[in-house]
Parts: structure tokens; sequence; C-alpha cells
């Protein structure tokens, strides 16, 4: 088992973990539904919730009876118009929006030396970190663009540690979900997740929320 004092690098999902983005989403999406006609409920919303851009579409457009009446051409349009509505959405966003205790959390890293990657599938992280004001904090960024696989496979941890110039088992890999914990522990990362213990039994360190993530309390549980 990795010790502390091995550890020299983190490697950090983004949504869920440094700021919340799904409300976001949520935002768009209601957006375009609007401009469909079609209604907004919460059993929809829900739905959308981890699924990719062209699914949570396609389940608008069913919720509305309306998935036969547009082509691919049109239902690509249908999506960019959403990606749209939710950059002008991320556009609007401030240092404010940094998950509480998350900014102390990478003030302490930093001022301890420790190196920091993003593991974002996000195409729009780089743009979320400069609205937040943590673009400095994350020079190493994993392009999304270049991945072959999705979470929970562990490709996009692997290559966070590789940004770093680091071996995996160097790294502690931050996670909000499930999946994420996953690629983490398959990438041979220690996994820190944050959220329900249940639904993250399987990751090496649990904490119920982002202000109870410090160096101290890490220390405490890996040893």
């Amino acid at each position: 088992m990795t010790k502390f004092a091995d550890i020299k690098g983190f490697v950090f999902d983004l949504d869920g973990v440094i700021t919340d983005t799904s409300v976001l989403h949520g935002n768009a999406w209601h957006q375009l539904a609007d401009s469909l006609g079609v209604s907004w409920n919460d059993d929809l919303a829900n739905g959308l919730k981890g699924i990719s851009r062209m699914d949570s579409l396609e389940m608008i457009l069913k919720a509305g009876h309306k998935e036969n009446d547009y082509n691919q051409e049109q239902k690509v349009a249908l999506a960019t118009q959403k990606n749209d509505n939710y950059v002008a959405e991320v556009n609007k966003m401030t240092p404010a929006n940094i998950l509480p205790g998350m900014k102390a959390f990478l003030d302490d890293l930093r001022a301890k030396g420790y190196q920091l990657s993003l593991a974002s599938a996000s195409k729009n992280a780089p743009r979320v970190l400069d609205k937040l004001q943590l673009a400095d904090y994350f020079p190493k960024v994993v392009d999304p663009a270049n991945l072959t696989h999705g979470k929970p496979d562990p490709e996009i941890y692997t290559k966070g540690a590789q940004v770093l110039n680091l071996d995996p088992a160097q790294c502690i890999g931050v996670e909000d979900a499930a999946a994420g914990v996953q690629a983490i522990n398959a990438a041979g990362e220690v996994s820190l997740g944050i959220g329900d213990a249940h639904e993250l039994a399987a990751a090496d360190m649990v904490f119920a929320d982002t202000a109870s993530v410090t160096l101290e309390n890490i220390a405490k549980k890996l040893g």
C-alpha cells in the first residue's frame, strides 16, 4: 500500500470536485428544451446526468415525442446549440463557484510542492478553470480529444500521471463518481472519493464533502 510520504502528485477530476457544472449543463438543456417546446421536469433533468450530449438530446426529443422530427444533421446542430448555451453559462462563472475548501486545499498542495494535473472529460475544462481563476494551478491538463476510452477505463488517469512525469503509484486521483474511482484504481493510483461512502466504496479513502479534503486528513487515512 502506498504511504503518504510516497505521494508526489494529484490528478483531479473537475465536476463535483473543484466546481459543480452539472447545474450549468441542466440550465443549458432546459433552454434547449424550452426552444423545442418540450416540457422540462425533474425526472428529465435527473435522467440526463452522466450521459453523452447526443444521448441527452435523444432523451429530450423522446420526452416531447419529437424523436422522429429531426435528421442527424439537425440533431448535431441542436447539440451544438446546447453547447453554446452551456458555454454562455460557463462564461458567467467566478471564483465563487469553487466548491467549499477546495481553493485552500489547492493552495496548500502548491505551497508544499505537489504536482497537479487535471483529468476531466470535458472539452470546456480549460475555460472553466480560467473563469475560476485556477488555470495557473493546472499547467498540465489531459486533452480529452486525445483519449480513446472514457471512464471507467483508466486511460485519462494514466495520462494524468504521465503529464506529470510521475509513476501512477506516486499520485492520488480525486473523484466524485464511482466510474472515476474505478478508473483511478485501474490506473494504479491511490483513489480519493468525495461523496457517499457506499457509492464510492471502491475508493482507498472517502470524504463526505470537499471541505473535508485536506492534506492533514489525507495523511491520517493513508498513514
